[in-house]
């Protein structure tokens, strides 16, 4: 049996579709558990690691911080239980814009180039399951000498793009898809295309991992590769928001898909296992997805969920974000799926999660003062928390050994400015123990 820092580790791969890849793992996971059941099952799904192996690190560097503050007194709690661990593994993409990568090469502000442009349309190759896509990226590079000063060719590369992706949502959010699809192409350009007003450009931070990487602070975003506007940064914004589309998609028939039936597979075999789902990035919409089903269907119960710099809407557990909808996981809430609390971590610093949502609401024609934050109304989980949720609260992350009071059935916002430096700066004490915590309610 293989481990992660001495927990049962059960790693299953899925398909871009959402399957199960290898119905072996599966087998072994049920096989592992039964053999040895543990109190709690911890699931673990990684968001943009395209690398199994990159995925892997990433599960055994959480839990080696989950396992370093077990042992210390804060970790008390969850004396007496058992964990095992179980590593989801699905097909997710790098974004075309390096700024949007951990350690990527661009520089902030860099301006975008035609070569960028062409290597960035070469990387996405694979990552679009509509038939043709990768046809349509090289009939989309070859428009790329002419792109600035033919209209023809501004709205041929806009078609080429959409052409990539279903228009058929199956996984929907706030998001200004609607918006992707609806527009002519030469003006989705122009849109994306549109420098940031200057009180909007980004600010390196003083210290700290990511210093001099531009995140996003009281309204500044970073990482749009438009800062010097023009039609070549709004066709690097739309490869972009065409990649941030696909991985939604993906991410929720993950999630809502083989997720969800390898979790009905474990809680049928054993009742009173803990599922506890936790993701980041891509991923809380993975786990949010298995825990919430398809519609039609009860969803499934779990003991709690963590979401780690989440990369939906803020609106995603909203009961009502404009008057009259609710946000798409609201159900999570309302048929009570999550018996304990719901945990989200957000941070100022995530430029990821900061860039990505303020796309939309540059297709939408909507940038101003509030891009990107609370108040915009395409903001992303990962940057702001859950917004207009009457069943969440706010409050610093605290240093371990903080005392919290979650509550079951509740969603606590966890401000994590002070320790979350970046999008993928996940892995810390402070993290693991308000994980633990969230954990050891009964």
């Amino acid at each position: 049996m293989e481990t992660l820092q001495g927990y049962p580790y059960f790693p299953i791969e899925f398909t871009k579709d959402g399957q199960v890849s290898n119905p072996t793992q599966q087998a072994a996971l049920l096989a592992g558990l039964r053999q040895a059941p543990p109190t709690d099952l911890l699931v673990l799904s990684h968001g943009w690691n395209n690398d199994m192996a990159e995925a892997k690190l990433l599960y055994d560097r959480l839990m080696a911080q989950f396992k370093q503050v077990l042992a210390t007194p804060a970790g008390a709690a969850l004396a007496g239980r058992t964990f095992a661990v179980l590593g989801v593994l699905w097909p997710s993409k790098k974004f075309a814009d390096t700024n949007l990568i951990p350690s990527g090469a661009a520089g902030v502000g860099s301006p975008v180039t035609t070569a960028l442009l062409a290597a960035a349309l070469d990387r996405l190759h694979g990552t679009f399951d509509q038939p043709g896509a990768d046809q349509a990226l090289d009939a989309a590079k070859k428009l790329l000498p002419t792109l600035e000063d033919q209209p023809t060719a501004q709205a041929e590369f806009a078609r080429l793009l959409r052409s990539v992706v279903s228009p058929v949502e199956t996984s929907p959010d706030v998001d200004a898809s609607h918006d992707f699809f609806a527009l002519p192409g030469q003006q989705l350009l122009a849109y994306l295309g549109k420098p940031l007003p200057a009180a909007l450009l980004p600010r390196p931070t003083p210290s700290g991992p990511a210093a001099g990487v531009g995140p996003y602070l009281n309204g500044q975003q970073a990482g749009l590769g438009q800062f010097f506007g023009g039609i070549k940064a709004g066709a690097l914004n739309l490869l972009n928001y065409t990649t941030y589309y696909q991985m939604k998609e993906r991410a929720g028939s993950v999630g809502s898909g083989g997720l969800r039936t390898v979790l009905q597979a474990v809680r049928k075999q054993l009742p009173k296992l803990r599922l506890h789902l936790a993701g980041h990035s891509f991923g809380g919409r993975v786990v949010t997805a298995a825990a919430a089903g398809p519609a039609g269907q009860p969803p499934l119960p779990v003991s709690s969920l963590t979401l780690l710099q989440a990369a939906f809407s803020h609106y995603g557990f909203s009961n009502s974000y404009d008057g009259t909808h609710a946000g798409f996981f609201r159900r999570v809430l309302t048929e009570g799926a999550v018996s304990g609390p719901i945990l989200i971590t957000h941070s100022a610093h995530d430029s990821a999660v900061g860039t990505m949502y303020p796309l939309a609401s540059m297709l939408a024609h909507q940038v101003g003062a509030a891009l990107g934050d609370a108040h915009d109304k395409y903001g992303g989980m990962g940057r702001n928390g859950a917004q207009k949720t009457p069943e969440a609260t706010e409050e610093p992350m605290g240093a371990v050994g903080s005392p919290y009071v979650f509550a079951k059935g509740r969603v606590f916002n966890l401000n994590a400015d002070a320790i979350i430096q970046d999008h993928s700066d996940i892995c810390h004490p402070e993290v693991a123990y308000a994980w633990q915590q969230a954990i050891a309610l009964p």
